[in-house]
């Protein structure tokens, strides 16, 4: 069996034999498709791959300092694909079971200060088309707090220019509002006004915002790659993905006096003690400028 007919069955077994709701269809469809892309750079079909190549792939994915959080749902994604095939008769065992799901994080990522998001944005070069949207995508992922698939999933639609807000569809399919401050505004507007309009966009894709060169809207692996390289040519010796703009982000906020429970709706937090950890952020820093700027503290 080959992979476009191997992902048809996957999605009627999601749909037909799970019931399960189309945005989780999705979520598992696109965590098999980036296992065909990588299959079909190897010349691999479906029933050519082991656990070995899993392996092989999870690591190439953790070199880009993608979560593991995210690599996890990779592997249960990958997990699913296989057992229909195994149930489908197309292959003997699960090479996913052999898999160790990759160890969670116990840190926190790196707070990254406006003068790193300077640093970072100061390594793309503004007249090329690229470099140019993928300024305005920082600057909506630490102006807003998005996660990295509400950025690469926001519609033309989901933006509301007179009230400086966006609708945005977070997990769940739950809907939330974010205010966008005016400099963002107009870097997004400017962007869709001058740049992305000279794309050819491709059917089907007309709907996103950020598109690739190509009129197809973005992968999450394609903000991650861009944000690790611009990181490292900003010199910064910090972990950086997009999910650093967004700890950021609360981090900011909650240091600077922001009601817990307003960042709370605007991270899209289902439960307060999730938004909680950025008080304790608040208090190390207060406890770091006292050390830092106290005369008492800076002299013992």
């Amino acid at each position: 069996m080959d992979w476009q007919r191997c992902i048809r069955d996957f999605e009627m077994h999601l749909r037909l034999e799970r019931n399960l709701s189309d945005n989780s269809v999705q979520a598992y469809l696109r965590d098999v498709a980036h296992l065909r892309r990588w299959a079909e750079e190897q010349g691999l079909e479906p029933q050519d791959l082991t656990s070995n190549h899993l392996r092989t792939l999870l690591n190439e994915i953790n070199k880009l300092q993608i979560s593991s959080t995210t690599q996890c749902r990779f592997l249960s994604g990958w997990r699913a694909f296989f057992r229909m095939l195994v149930m489908e008769d197309v292959l003997r065992e699960n090479p996913a079971e052999l898999v160790e799901m990759p160890m969670r994080p116990k840190h926190l990522p790196d707070v990254l200060s406006d003068a790193d998001i300077d640093a970072i944005q100061s390594t793309f070069n503004r007249s090329l088309p690229g470099p140019s949207r993928n300024y305005v995508m920082v600057e909506v992922l630490y102006g807003c707090g998005l996660r990295v698939s509400e950025l690469v999933n926001l519609k033309l639609s989901n933006i509301y220019v007179e009230e400086q807000m966006l609708q945005v569809v977070g997990k769940g399919n739950k809907e939330r509002w974010v205010p966008i401050n005016s400099h963002a505004l107009k870097l997004l507007m400017d962007y869709i006004h001058y740049e992305r309009s000279k794309l050819s966009v491709q059917p089907g894709e007309e709907k996103y915002v950020f598109l690739n060169l190509r009129g197809h809207h973005l992968s999450r692996i394609a903000v991650f790659q861009f944000l690790q390289e611009a990181a490292e040519q900003a010199g910064l010796h910090k972990t950086v993905s997009p999910h650093s703009l967004r700890h950021s982000f609360a981090t900011e906020l909650v240091q600077n006096g922001a009601d817990l429970r307003a960042v709370q709706e605007m991270l899209g937090h289902e439960s307060l003690s999730t938004t909680e950890i950025y008080t304790h952020l608040s208090r190390q820093f207060l406890r770091e400028t006292i050390s830092s700027y106290h005369p008492h503290y800076k002299k013992h």
